[in-house]
């Protein structure tokens, strides 16, 4: 543990899990935070942590897995700064066996995210009186890299060059403006209802980036109607609004987030919700585009995969006898580490493999060898969604949702459109 801790600190923080902010969260307002490398937790919503302990079974390959709920206290160390540690609800802190944190940084890499400054104490042994001494020259590191993150979110849409030392991924994980923001914001609600509450329930869910060296993803808020059955007149009508706005009256379907890595530039693009709210229909394509080019050459090998799963999901949602899901987001995952490159005049047998369709004009004297690239589609958000078997629920649909599966049929059929249209 972090030399800024007292030893009784130190025994505490032992016995929890010290939260950090999920790097890889593009959309959303709720704050989502990694347990480790496998599991992420967010607040937990009565109504979403319903859906996940009664989740279809044909529904679960397009869902993150569930795996419990922690209690979650929001904590200060002796020199103020803020951390959420995760510890197990029946409230014994001897161990966490059951939440499986293997696989946890080690204690002498623990990332204290704070509502003014970050800080990476790399070293258990090192002394306090070190620490103190240093403390000046971290302050200006923090307070250059808050700066920093204060310019990246007024930006709806922006490319962050991955400086060159070290391998990209270690690089990545530190430019997410959005994730920042949420975990700041949550950071401080927290901090404003510390004397009043101080334990919250958080639902532990399978991190879907974890399989990804660069993970790229795309959320995309889906179907015509954001609003639950629940929400005030005010909330309503704002979310009518932002639909009719979007794309999402149009096509049941708007950019809410993503994050593209660019291997051309080696430079990160993001995208945020407020710019994919003023996308038009064409705009929308070109941002689909976008997420499936990597700077040299467009993912074209990725197509058939992703359409071939949303037809698959498209097919489950359409036997969901009263779902609705609203406000909820499709996530799109996959890998934008770069594939190995082999040249047009090497030997045949290194070539075999290539397909005329895998070639770029783009990469020049090279092509590439396609290899099995891995996408993941998965639904996420269910904060407002409602079926008939949620007893107290005054609304009662019936069918299926077909807001949420015209918007399906509207992606698939763009990125039919796109994969077409880029082999010609």
């Amino acid at each position: 543990m972090s030399p800024a801790f007292g030893a009784m600190e130190v025994e505490h923080y032992s016995k929890g899990v010290l939260l950090e902010p999920f790097v890889h969260q593009v959309g959303g307002h709720s704050c989502v935070l990694r347990f480790n490398d496998k599991t992420i937790c967010k607040p937990l919503i009565q109504r979403e942590h319903q859906f996940y302990e009664t989740l279809p079974t044909e529904m679960r390959k397009f869902t993150p897995q569930y795996e419990g709920v922690v209690s979650v206290s929001f904590e200060e160390d002796e020199d103020g700064n803020l951390c959420l540690i995760a510890y197990p609800l029946n409230g014994d802190h001897d161990n966490l066996e059951n939440l499986d944190n293997s696989d946890c940084e080690p204690k002498s890499k623990l990332l204290r995210w704070t509502n003014k400054k970050t800080m990476l104490l790399e070293n258990e042994k090192i002394s306090k009186e070190w620490v103190r001494q240093h403390r000046k020259e971290e302050k200006m590191k923090s307070h250059k890299l808050e700066e920093e993150f204060e310019w990246l979110k007024k930006s709806e849409v922006l490319y962050y060059t991955v400086e060159k030392k070290g391998n990209v991924s270690s690089q990545f994980k530190h430019h997410n403006p959005w994730s920042m923001k949420c975990h700041q914001q949550q950071l401080q609600r927290m901090k404003e209802n510390a004397k009043h509450r101080n334990q919250y329930k958080f639902i532990l869910l399978e991190n879907l980036t974890s399989r990804y060296e660069v993970p790229c993803v795309l959320d995309l808020k889906m179907g015509t109607r954001q609003h639950g059955d629940d929400a005030s007149e005010e909330k309503k009508a704002n979310q009518i609004r932002k639909c009719q706005q979007s794309t999402s009256a149009v096509i049941g379907v708007r950019v809410c987030g993503m994050q593209v890595y660019q291997a051309g530039t080696g430079q990160l693009m993001f995208m945020n919700k407020y710019h994919g709210r003023k996308l038009s229909v064409q705009g929308f394509k070109e941002a689909l585009y976008q997420f499936f080019h990597n700077g040299k050459y467009l993912r074209r090998e990725l197509f058939e995969s992703v359409i071939k799963k949303l037809t698959e999901l498209k097919a489950v949602l359409e036997k969901q006898e009263s779902y609705r899901f609203y406000s909820s987001s499709l996530l799109i995952i996959y890998d934008g580490k770069e594939r190995q490159e082999v040249a047009v005049d090497s030997d045949p047998e290194d070539l075999e493999d290539l397909s005329e369709e895998s070639s770029d004009e783009s990469a020049g004297a090279y092509a590439y060898k396609p290899t099995a690239s891995t996408v993941d589609v998965r639904m996420i958000d269910f904060a407002h969604t409602t079926c008939k078997y949620y007893g107290e629920d005054s609304v009662v649909h019936e069918g299926q949702d077909t807001g949420y599966v015209f918007g399906l049929q509207n992606l698939i059929d763009i990125i039919k459109e796109i994969r077409d249209e880029s082999s010609e």
